[in-house]
């Protein structure tokens, strides 16, 4: 006989057909959702923590120490796309391979009278996923597909500006579709801007096969990275790159993460080693 207080737990929903490059989507998940959860928590993110109730997966595989990287990633890239909305309120933002983000809600609450309309990427069952657990709004539209499917940018309405996010994407690419995908979008997008992350330069080369997070799980390959030196020079080799800006790392909760690791970011002897948050504007 079932107890009623059985009924009052929500189902949760599997994610088996989330494999590969696609499975990082829960591991960036997991960290947002971690530290929304903190008793001083660095980013306000309760679509994130829901989002992970919603699914059942045992995210201990990833490792129960849960920094604070994944979520400076998504404030950084919030500080990027609010400047940019700011002068552009019904700009088009592109997310591609949008993964689990929970970006468009974060935006949408800092923004008054936001109007932005927002562009959704992604293999399907990753769209699957999102339109299943997600709230929806007229504002976002969803396409399954790749990235590197250039089909996506017909659909895109440029008459109010765009914002391009490949947060935690082209470090899984090979070379050339990366730099193919930033050359397509700097000639189809003019006015607009990408915001993108990678890597420190080094992984490629001492983590061929991709990073262990646990005993249980590796990263998959990293084959894509560029020093802040040579990503600056985009701007000189990329026909439509206006700028390159090499963005700050935002301040964490504690000592290291406060004033430590933003410090080193910018540490001259080293910061050509470091990994990257890039900004390009298109001309």
């Amino acid at each position: 006989m079932e107890h009623a207080d059985d009924e009052k737990v929500p189902k949760r929903v599997g994610v088996s057909t989330l494999t590969g490059v696609s499975e990082t989507a829960l591991l960036t998940l997991n960290g947002r959702a971690t530290q929304a959860r903190h008793p001083h928590p660095i980013i306000d993110d309760a679509m994130a923590v829901q989002l992970a109730d919603s699914i059942a997966y045992d995210f201990d595989k990833f490792g129960r120490r849960t920094g604070q990287e994944m979520a400076l990633r998504s404030l950084a890239f919030d500080k990027a796309a609010r400047h940019y909305l700011s002068k552009h309120p019904s700009a088009t933002v592109v997310a591609l391979a949008e993964g689990l983000q929970t970006s468009f809600w974060r935006l949408d609450a800092a923004l008054p009278d936001a109007r932005f309309r927002w562009l959704t990427i992604d293999f399907p069952p990753i769209i699957e996923l999102r339109e299943q657990l997600l709230p929806t709004s007229d504002r976002i539209v969803s396409r399954a597909q790749s990235a590197l499917d250039y089909s996506w940018m017909d659909g895109v309405d440029t008459s109010d500006g765009v914002f391009i996010t490949a947060e935690g994407l082209l470090m899984y690419l090979q070379p050339e579709e990366a730099l193919g995908l930033i050359t397509e979008c700097a000639r189809r997008f003019p006015g607009g801007q990408m915001i993108f992350d990678l890597p420190p330069v080094l992984v490629k080369k001492f983590a061929p096969k991709g990073m262990r997070s646990s005993r249980h799980y590796r990263v998959p390959p990293m084959p894509f990275s560029l020093s802040p030196a040579e990503l600056a020079n985009l701007a000189h080799t990329v026909p439509g790159i206006k700028a390159v800006h090499d963005l700050p790392m935002p301040s964490g909760r504690g000592w290291f993460f406060r004033t430590v690791f933003p410090a080193l970011w910018q540490f001259r002897p080293t910061r050509q080693f470091r990994g990257a948050y890039t900004l390009l504007e298109f001309g």
